[in-house]
């Protein structure tokens, strides 16, 4: 989910309301490829405040969300040259995406590395000035993280890699290895149990409704949430749980306050926070032993007998598996994935790695970490089409909210002992209730890192997932 993309979408819709000039104004205060103008000043602030003087609800509202604008507001120090009307932004990375998706399929870096230099130097270069003499990097992050910085990253990051390599390469020695499950899968019965799913995390059906599409998302806000899923004839746990992920986003949405819709606090706080309900949905929930024997039964009974028992199945639901595709990675290894691309576009973006030596960068950090060769460049450096459409600085937040959903964990597994009770019986209803009061009401009310602190009462920090992730693949693999 890409909130700048759904806020677009919004202000469309809002075009003609009263509403425009009070969601315009802090919307824009929101968009760092914007400039201050003076009709904003001149014009539009005075007839702002004039409107506002006789609705004061509205008017207090608008006092509540100023900090948040005068704080992650425009700095005037962009230059113009990056929003002047050639476009050169918008031009570039719709070339650039088209040359991707063209590399891609013909599995040609070199088609593709030129128009993406043209990215790297205009992200660059609103990097800096945005920056203000700061690490570039951090410009980059506060788009999809505000107050994150490489620094602090680093070091989270720093301490999770060593331990989760250990970790897998235990899991992948160890003489006990899980059964994989095996068997054809009907398409209506995946759909018609994924919806049940839906609903049993939470998802509100009169709010959004469920379709198939090649690529999983959930997209809108608050009265309209939709999600798509795919499937595969014999690997129904891709449709169970892309469809619990996504719905983690959409009880995010949907959960919001509703007396802070059309406001900058009526959508999540950061692409972390955000990550962190679907992670925290998708995997301690939905992957965990309790609810997966539940689902085991379900299964059973929809698709006739089960090549696995229940025991079994737990581990074939959390197998650890060789692969190249992020988005395909088990639960261990998707951090590593994100971790590499983390290094590299920070290299790239400080300029110590040149785009032309991109691919090898990526291949001698795949082989150090993973222990073999990426085999072809669909599988390595152009796999993804985040660089190609400039979203540098986006990545991190994909094992930030990993960090953050340990974090909301270990506190919800201490304020709801008996936990494991309910998902056994198909209801995860105690845990989303709990992230919908923790997490999901406040909206944009508070900072990314302190809607997690407020929710746990410590600073995230990466000891929790570690924790669980090593307790977790120990009791799977009888490590």
């Amino acid at each position: 989910m890409i909130w700048k993309t759904e806020r677009d979408e919004v202000m469309t819709t809002l075009a003609n309301t009263k509403m425009k000039g009070f969601v315009f104004l802090f919307w824009f205060s929101f968009n760092k490829k914007q400039i201050t103008h003076p009709i904003m000043i001149v014009y539009v602030v005075p007839k702002w405040f004039f409107w506002f003087s006789g609705r004061p609800s509205l008017l207090r509202l608008v006092l509540l969300t100023a900090p948040i604008a005068l704080d992650a507001g425009v700095p005037i120090t962009v230059q113009t040259t990056l929003v002047k009307p050639d476009h050169r932004w918008a031009r570039t990375t719709s070339v650039a995406q088209g040359k991707w998706a063209a590399a891609r399929a013909a599995e040609d870096v070199g088609a593709f590395l030129p128009v993406l230099a043209q990215v790297v130097a205009l992200r660059r270069e609103e990097a800096l000035a945005l920056a203000d003499g700061g690490d570039a990097y951090d410009a980059l992050l506060d788009d999809y993280e505000p107050g994150a910085t490489a620094a602090s990253l680093s070091q989270m990051f720093g301490a999770l890699r060593p331990r989760l390599m250990a970790l897998r390469d235990r899991a992948m020695g160890a003489d006990h290895q899980p059964p994989a499950l095996t068997g054809s899968f009907d398409e209506a019965g995946q759909m018609a149990l994924t919806r049940d799913l839906a609903a049993a995390f939470g998802y509100d059906f009169t709010r959004g409704r469920i379709d198939k599409a090649v690529h999983p998302f959930s997209s809108g806000s608050g009265s309209d949430v939709r999600i798509t899923t795919r499937t595969a004839l014999s690997d129904p746990f891709n449709c169970f749980y892309s469809t619990v992920h996504e719905v983690g986003h959409a009880a995010y949405e949907q959960g919001i306050d509703p007396d802070y819709a059309l406001t900058p606090l009526g959508r999540g706080v950061s692409m972390g926070v955000h990550e962190s309900q679907s992670r925290i949905y998708e995997n301690q929930l939905g992957r965990s032993a309790a609810f997966t024997g539940w689902l085991h039964d379900q299964m059973a009974a929809r698709f006739g007998g089960l090549n696995i028992g229940p025991e079994d199945f737990h581990g074939a639901v959390n197998r650890l598996h060789r692969g190249y595709i992020r988005t395909e990675a088990d639960e261990v290894q998707y951090n590593l994935h994100v971790l590499l691309r983390f290094d590299l576009e920070r290299d790239i973006i400080a300029g110590t790695l040149d785009v032309a030596d991109l691919e090898e960068a990526w291949n001698s950090r795949f082989l150090r970490d993973f222990g073999y060769a990426v085999d072809k460049p669909s599988n390595g450096c152009l796999q993804d089409v985040h660089w190609s459409v400039g979203l540098f600085g986006y990545f991190p937040t994909y094992t930030l909210g990993n960090v953050y959903a340990g974090c909301l964990h270990q506190t919800l597994r201490r304020d709801i002992p008996d936990l494991d009770d309910a998902l056994a019986a198909g209801d995860p209803s105690p845990g989303t209730d709990w992230l919908r009061d923790r997490v999901q009401r406040h909206g944009g009310l508070y900072r990314p890192r302190e809607v997690i602190e407020k929710a746990c009462g410590f600073a995230p920090n990466e000891a929790p997932l570690l924790d669980y992730l090593e307790d977790k693949f120990a009791a799977i693999y009888r490590l």
